[in-house]
């Protein structure tokens, strides 16, 4: 079996295969010298796999079509074909060959530390590595025990202020006229522990989520005044869920009067945290200082930006609630997955578009929120999902009606023309398309954006020529907030890192423009005007991966240069020669952009894109702006290609939930 892990090592010189991925065939083979070469080749396929997010290996997929499973190339695919033929014809063959192995074990085997477990189901068998099978596992009793029973509501409390804070008329409108959204949100949070409530860009999630935590105040508790924390994958979307929900709570206070005192919720509620932070993440282990023994000290917690919550820290954050407390998750189902492992958002909302309401269900939102639900949301089959009644999708966006709106709703709908139409045809120039063979356009873009359109990165530096006098801290710090809100109105949005149409190639491009522009001094790394993103999270610093900041003097005369973050309206620093762990920010990746929102967003593609880059990448990109959106592209087929593959994660746990989470006929 060794000639085969041999095959798998120079895959990896060639590119083909991570050496990781062939590591984990070697290491299997040390472990099983018996190993067969089916094993040996799924270790790797699996490997590989986690390396893309998925958290698990469906073996129908090793039959068959392998060169699509590992987006081969046509070399590569050449060199599987011939391999391929030597192994497993069958599922049934496969399965044989995985169990087996002694470092394979059944899911309802005992736990000798076996690196592999072969789970899921007799029709659909999953391969897992072992630690992404206990963190499912995990995940989905945490999602039985907090959607399996029902909480008591006081119904006629909860209708009286449910029509006190969504009135008629108020509103927004809904693709079903006759459904307030965000009212059934509110009124579904209430009798359960976990809610998920999703939505596209500008459909009131946050809104929905400042009305609920009044609507919880308001209900109170015997327990003693309402313990609420916020928080989100990075330190920018956490920055604009607490700004957002004191907003809607200050503008709640002023329409209400008297009816709902909520100044004691809003004074008593901190500031918005990233998970990390929240957790209490520790240097040098993946550990955090909350968990299952010490749980998080909160009885309602709002996580926004949840489709960028992979499996692992969903694990964590889950164990670190007490069996009490709220947790609602906010985020768009139709974003990219997190970076890591795990599409749990999507998983979460498998049945959020067809809603499958109960007749239960049905029936509280009628008493509760005054709501009569569609025929099309409904599910009178006695087999709708536990977790499908706690989950309400915001159908109706109030800030994206407009070419922005259209385009990323024609792309998420998989319709290429449509969106093309729009790209093109767009006569207020909201969006607008450049096509170029080379990235010079992009150059163009970042350094004073385009006709019509406000944005590029001199407005920053103008910002930044404008310094105040020395020693003088308050106008200082409004000099810095000035700078950093001028930086965040326009950004350069990558679909890959290396390359010359890659975050790596455009920082270094953009910098050297700005240079021979005079707009911008470098010597050495850190210089004044340096936009950096932190790419490992430090909290003895506090700062975390996907902060954002740039490299400014300090106040008085003669102080190093040290690098400036807001959080909201809060101004934090550390001294530049601290933080190791950063790159430089004029270019970012898709993925690093969410939870932000820029003015004019422009979307870089690759010429050599095709087959790599998915539908969710193209969305998340358009929905980063906010008033402009541009697209530079070599060609119109990697924007074609990309508009019509969605991305699909190999995932286990709606097959871990569906198990015992189904209402009984």
């Amino acid at each position: 079996m060794s000639a085969l892990c041999d095959t798998l090592d120079q895959w990896a010189d060639k590119g083909w295969l991570r050496r990781l991925d062939a590591a984990l065939a070697r290491f299997s083979l040390t472990l099983c010298p018996q190993a067969s070469p089916a094993l040996l080749m799924a270790a790797a396929v699996l490997s590989q796999m986690e390396g893309r997010g998925h958290t698990c290996l469906p073996v129908k997929q090793l039959v068959g079509a392998p060169h699509t499973l590992l987006m081969a190339t046509d070399d590569f695919a050449d060199e599987l074909s011939q391999l391929w033929a030597t192994l497993p014809p069958s599922v049934e063959a496969w399965v044989a060959a995985l169990t087996a192995s002694t470092v394979v074990r059944g899911a309802d085997q005992e736990d000798a530390g076996q690196p592999l477990v072969l789970g899921g189901s007799p029709d659909d068998p999953l391969l897992y590595l072992r630690r992404y099978w206990l963190y499912e596992r995990r995940v989905a009793a945490q999602l039985r025990q907090r959607v399996g029973g029902r909480l008591p509501v006081d119904e006629a409390k909860a209708q009286s202020l449910l029509d006190l804070l969504f009135p008629r008329g108020d509103a927004p409108p809904s693709d079903d006229a006759e459904t307030d959204w965000q009212k059934l949100a509110c009124a579904v949070a209430l009798r359960a522990q976990l809610t998920v409530i999703t939505g596209g860009p500008g459909t009131g999630k946050t809104y929905t989520a400042a009305r609920l935590l009044a609507l919880l105040f308001a209900m109170g508790s015997e327990a003693g005044p309402l313990r609420v924390a916020l928080a989100a994958p990075t330190g920018k979307a956490a920055a604009r869920l607490k700004q957002s929900i004191d907003a809607s709570l200050e503008d709640l206070q002023r329409a209400l009067g008297d009816q709902i005192q909520l100044d004691a919720l809003i004074q008593r509620m901190g500031a918005a945290r990233t998970l990390h932070a929240l957790l209490g993440a520790r240097p040098d282990t993946r550990r955090f200082r909350h968990d299952a023994s010490h749980p998080l000290d909160v009885d309602v917690l709002i996580v926004d930006e949840a489709s960028m919550i992979h499996l692992e820290m969903m694990a964590a954050l889950l164990d670190a609630l007490s069996p009490q407390a709220r947790i609602i998750f906010l985020g768009d189902k139709d974003q990219l997955a997190s970076v890591e492992a795990g599409a749990v958002l999507g998983d979460l909302c498998r049945d959020a578009r067809d809603g499958r309401y109960s007749p239960e269900t049905l029936a509280y939102a009628r008493r509760v929120a005054g709501q009569e639900l569609a025929l099309i949301y409904q599910d009178h089959s006695g087999d709708a999902p536990l977790l499908a009644q706690q989950t309400v999708m915001l159908r109706k966006s109030r800030r994206f009606g407009g070419p922005i709106g259209q385009l990323a709703k024609a792309v998420n709908d998989g319709h290429v023309a449509e969106a093309t139409r729009v790209l093109v045809w767009d006569t207020t120039r909201a969006v607008h398309k450049i096509q170029s063979d080379s990235p010079d356009a992009v150059i163009e873009l970042a350094l004073s954006g385009r006709d019509g359109v406000p944005g590029g990165y001199a407005e920053y530096l103008q910002a930044m020529a404008e310094r105040p006098a020395e020693g003088d801290v308050d106008a200082h710090a409004l000099w810095v907030r000035r700078v950093l809100t001028a930086f965040d109105r326009f950004r350069l949005l990558c679909a890959v890192r290396e390359g010359e149409w890659g975050v790596a190639g455009l920082n270094r491009a953009v910098q050297t423009a700005l240079v021979q522009a005079g707009l911008l001094r470098v010597s050495g790394e850190w210089f004044e005007g340096r936009p950096v993103m932190v790419t490992r999270n430090d909290p003895v610093l506090g700062v975390f991966n996907g902060d954002i900041g740039i490299a400014l003097r300090p106040a008085h005369r003669g102080g190093t240069l040290r690098a400036y973050f807001m959080d909201g309206p809060e101004l934090r620093s550390v001294s530049v020669s601290r933080m190791a762990h950063v790159e430089t920010a004029f270019a970012m990746t898709v993925h690093k952009s969410q939870g932000s929102e820029f003015a004019h967003t422009v979307l870089v593609l690759p010429p050599y894109g095709q087959g790599m880059l998915q539908r969710e990448l193209i969305y998340t990109g358009i929905t980063r702006a906010k008033t402009a959106f541009t697209l530079v592209s070599a060609n119109t087929e990697t924007w074609a290609d990309a508009i019509q593959r969605p991305t699909r994660r190999a995932s286990g746990l709606i097959t871990m939930l569906d198990a015992s989470t189904s209402i009984a006929p």
